[in-house]
Parts: C-alpha cells; sequence; structure tokens
C-alpha cells in the first residue's frame, strides 16, 4: 500500500471488475438552485417530508437523497455520477495526481504498518524513515493491532500541506519518534518505462491526470536519448481522466494539423482538436497494447493513433466509453459529474458501447470483455453502418471501443485457484517485505534481473510462509500448474520492492504474452 492508497493488481490474468472509466473535462463550476421549484421538485420535497413525518422507522434522509440522485443519473446514461463530498477528496487526489502526505509505501503485516519505501525527497525520506521500520503510533495514538486498517492509516497520515504529523517508529528493538511535516506528494502516472533492447522502449500509463502529459514526454526524452526508434505504449488497465493529457500526448505522435478528437452535445458546441506543435515521437514506429479496462481518456489516444494510421493497436477491445464528462460542484461540497458531449475519433466515430437497455444491462456487459471476447474478438460489432476509414483508407469500426488491429487471446495458462489466492491475499508483497528484511541485497537492477533466481528452496520458504502467515494452504497440483507463473511474481516483487515500479514491470514483461505479442507487431 501506499498514501494513495491500495494498487490495483495488474498481473491478473483474469479480473472480474468495473472499469472506472473516467473521461472528464477538468473545471469545476458552482451553481445554485432556483426558488422556483418545479412540480418534479415539489413532489419530491412532499416524498421526503412524508417520509421523515410518518415513516415506521427513523430513516437516513441525506443516504436516501443520494441514493436517489445517483439512480436518476443512471437513467440519463451510465457515467454521469453523484460524487458525495466524502468522496469528493479521492477524486481531487486522482485529477491532480497529487495529495497531501508524508511519502511513505506501506503494508499492514502481522497488525503493524510496515514501511516498504520512503519516496525520494519525501518528509518521510528526510526524516529517516526506512523500508523495514514499523510505525507503531500516529499522534500519540496506538496504530498496531488487528483494528488497523488501510483508511485508518492514510487519514492519520494524510493531510493538509505544512501541517505537522508525529509518528512512532519501532526500528530494531528501539522505538524513535519522528515529527514530519506533510508535503505535496505525486503520484506517479507513467510509473514504469525502460529500454527493453537497443531501439525499443516500453513505457506505461497507469492514468490521465494533469500531470501526465509532463511525465510521458519527459519519459520519452529520456528513451530517446537512449536510442529509442520503436516505442511500445501500454494503456492496459488504464481506466482514463483527463481528456487534456491524452490530447496532448497524442499530439507527441501526430503532425501540425493532424486531427485528434471532434466533440459536440446539445449545449455545447462542435469542437474540434488538432494536433499543433512538432512532437518529439512524430517518427518513432509505434505499438498500443489496450485491453478490456482500457477506458475513456485512453480511448482517445489509441482512437486517435490508430485513424490516423500513426500506431498499431494490439491487444483486446478496448472499454468503449465515448462520452464526455464535466464536473458541477455544488454548495456543499459534493459533486455532480454529468455528461456534456460525446466524442467522436478523426475518422468520425463514435466508440461508445450502447447504453440504452439501462444501466443494469450495460454494467452486466463489461462482464463480456472478461469471459467470451477475452478469448476471441467480437465479430457482431463489424457492421456497415459502424463501418469507418483512417486517414490511408484502413477500415476500422466504431460502436463499442476500439477493437485493435491485432487481437490477442488472453493467456489463462498457468492460473490457477491457489494462485489467485496467494495474490488477492497480498502474499507476493507481504514475503518480498520480510524477504528482504532477512536479506542484505547490492544489485542494480540489470544485475538483479539477470542474476537472482527464485530457487526451488525460496519457493518451500514461500509457501510456507503463505500457509502460516495466510493460512493459504499449498494445494500440489494447482502450485505445480502455476510454479512459473509463481516464480515469475515473486521475482517481480521483489524486485518493486528494491526497484519499485520499473523493476516490477522489468521482470513481468519479460514473460507477459501480451507484452511479447505486441513486440512482434513493429
Amino acid at each position: 500500500m501506499s498514501e494513495e492508497g491500495p494498487r490495483p493488481l495488474y498481473w491478473l490474468p483474469i479480473v472480474l471488475t468495473t472499469v472506472g472509466a473516467l473521461g472528464i473535462w477538468v473545471g469545476s463550476n458552482l451553481f445554485g438552485t432556483s426558488s422556483n421549484n418545479s412540480k418534479e421538485l415539489q413532489k419530491l420535497e412532499q416524498i421526503f417530508q412524508v417520509l421523515d413525518q410518518q415513516y415506521v422507522d427513523k430513516i437516513n434522509k441525506e443516504e436516501i437523497f443520494e441514493k436517489t440522485i445517483s439512480e436518476m443519473l443512471h437513467k440519463l446514461d451510465p457515467h454521469s455520477n453523484y460524487i458525495s463530498a466524502k468522496n469528493l477528496k479521492l477524486l481531487d487526489e486522482q485529477t491532480n495526481a497529487a495529495f497531501g502526505g508524508i511519502g511513505v509505501r506501506f503494508l499492514l503485516f502481522r497488525d503493524t504498518i510496515c514501511v516498504t519505501h520512503a519516496n525520494s525527497l519525501s518528509p518521510a525520506s528526510y526524516g529517516g524513515l526506512k523500508r523495514g521500520d514499523r510505525i507503531i503510533a500516529i499522534n500519540g495514538k496506538s496504530s498496531v493491532g488487528k483494528s488497523i486498517t488501510n483508511e485508518k492509516v492514510m487519514a492519520g497520515l494524510k493531510g493538509v500541506p505544512d501541517t505537522e504529523v508525529k509518528v512512532t517508529i519501532y526500528r530494531k528493538g528501539k522505538k524513535l519518534q519522528k515529527t514530519l511535516v506533510r508535503n505535496t506528494i505525486p503520484i506517479a502516472t507513467v510509473p514504469a518505462y525502460y529500454m527493453i533492447d537497443k531501439e525499443t522502449g516500453y513505457i506505461q500509463i497507469t492514468q490521465f491526470s494533469l500531470p501526465t502529459a509532463q511525465e510521458f514526454h519527459l519519459a520519452a526524452l529520456q528513451l530517446k536519448a537512449k536510442g529509442m526508434k520503436k516505442l511500445l505504449l501500454d494503456l492496459r488497465g488504464n481506466g482514463g481522466g483527463t481528456m487534456e493529457s491524452a490530447i496532448q500526448i497524442a499530439d507527441e505522435f501526430l503532425p501540425s494539423g493532424y486531427l485528434i478528437l471532434s466533440s459536440k452535445g446539445l449545449h455545447s458546441e462542435e469542437k474540434k482538436y488538432r494536433a499543433t506543435t512538432e512532437g518529439i515521437l512524430e517518427k518513432t514506429k509505434t505499438v498500443v497494447l489496450i485491453d478490456a479496462q482500457s477506458a475513456s481518456a485512453s480511448e482517445i489516444l489509441a482512437g486517435a493513433l490508430q485513424d490516423n494510421d500513426r500506431a498499431t493497436i494490439v491487444g483486446r477491445r478496448s472499454y468503449g466509453k465515448g462520452l464526455i464528462q464535466q464536473d458541477k460542484r455544488l454548495k456543499d461540497g459534493s459533486n455532480l459529474r454529468i455528461t456534456i458531449a460525446r466524442y467522436y475519433t478523426p475518422s468520425g466515430r463514435s466508440i461508445q458501447r450502447p447504453y440504452k437497455k439501462g444501466y443494469d444491462a450495460y454494467k452486466a456487459d463489461e462482464q463480456k470483455a472478461f469471459t467470451e471476447e477475452y478469448f476471441k474478438p467480437d465479430s457482431s460489432i463489424f457492421v456497415d453502418s459502424l463501418k469507418f476509414k483512417t486517414r490511408k483508407g484502413r477500415i476500422v469500426y466504431g460502436g463499442g471501443g476500439i477493437m485493435p488491429d491485432v487481437f490477442i487471446a488472453g493467456d489463462t495458462s498457468g492460473t490457477s485457484l491457489y494462485l489467485s489466492e496467494l495474490q488477492w491475499n497480498g502474499v507476493f508483497n507481504a514475503f518480498a517485505f520480510d524477504y528482504l528484511n532477512h536479506k542484505n541485497m547490492t544489485y542494480s537492477l540489470p544485475e538483479f534481473i539477470h542474476k537472482f533466481e527464485v530457487t526451488e528452496q525460496l519457493l518451500t520458504q514461500f509457501t510456507s510462509f503463505a500457509s502460516k502467515e495466510f493460512d493459504v494452504r499449498l494445494q500440489k497440483n494447482e502450485y505445480l500448474h502455476s510454479k512459473e507463473n509463481i516464480k515469475q511474481l515473486l521475482k517481480a516483487e521483489i524486485a518493486r520492492h528494491l526497484f519499485l515500479e520499473s523493476g516490477y514491470y522489468q521482470v513481468v514483461n519479460a514473460h507477459d504474452s501480451d507484452v511479447q505479442r505486441a513486440l512482434k507487431s513493429f
């Protein structure tokens, strides 16, 4: 964990989950309500009054009201939404890719907060916190025991920049008192970038926030300086974010004047967004990797590159969110996120999945991407009415996500219930932490990748640890079936503890079937 919260398990072969498909135009607007309430509002007020005065039990009016708003918005489209004031803080952190805190990653292990990493140039780093430290108290209040949760830890460590937080550290049998001054802690949205070989670079974007375009630009510059002539851009699992960042990144690939995106709504004028200044990747051969969780801003970027014949899109069909939301801040601090326009790729296609059958049907349709569409493309979208042409005349289809130029069937080899149980319980993360607490490793990342081996002895330690600490009992047949995957993930997690996300993905990607297939598409 980190102060910004749990990190997703990207390595799961099949994840039955809902995409948090953000695709917003930043800009909160304050607005008030008219004193001349409509008949509908008057009726709603009467209903709440009757419930308050006559219902058999005490009701939570605020909770009911907020659920009513959400249901009303879901009747319009799947992505208009109401966000309570309580949850708005997290939304702002995602948009700005930053929060107020001390800058540590941690995990809850043996009923204790264990520091796994102190960010460089952070209050935690300046205060001397190290991997292996245990935070046993926050502001004088005990943070040890079964009642401690990630939410409670983050509530204690996070706060307004320039405010103090006092932590008690347990280190090698000694208690240390630290007073740290919170600062603005950035959240990396481009967590991994490196050279796969002498000519091929890899960049991963996990979400689109306001600083993402700059992060991407700096990553691309560093890779070009190392000789990058080809780029594998990984957008898998990226649920979207701010449109601005996606447009700016697309601009890096496209010549001046090329269309990136157009948008139009009943109450918003048609807008066209075109490439402007010369991008640093206009001559870099590019492959973009997507999956069913690549949504919204990810689809804007992938669609712009596909329609302009600027990149080969590889993977599985993307989520299919072609609606633009705008945030409207309400007087009580809550937020109304409403759809204001549809967006269209340069060829003119809308990639929004149909939602006329209702919210429940829309959400149920999501799961197809992790069942039948995980193994073969859905041919039902290949209809003439949804046919469009790229700049060079290639046929592409709208009506439901970005269909890749090269489809890759999902790889379920080596999966098992035992492996899934290890992942969901966080066993790999906890073992890596515990293992490194007893090891003094001095590897560089290249040395670690080439020299460190997960031995049979280490695997025995791992499976014993899983059983003892997490009650994940060894299932021999399933273990043997998933053994190679377990070895890879164990090495990757140790690499993450030593070298952060760059280390993790360099290890994982070397055996990732999607990545290896994508590399053949250059």
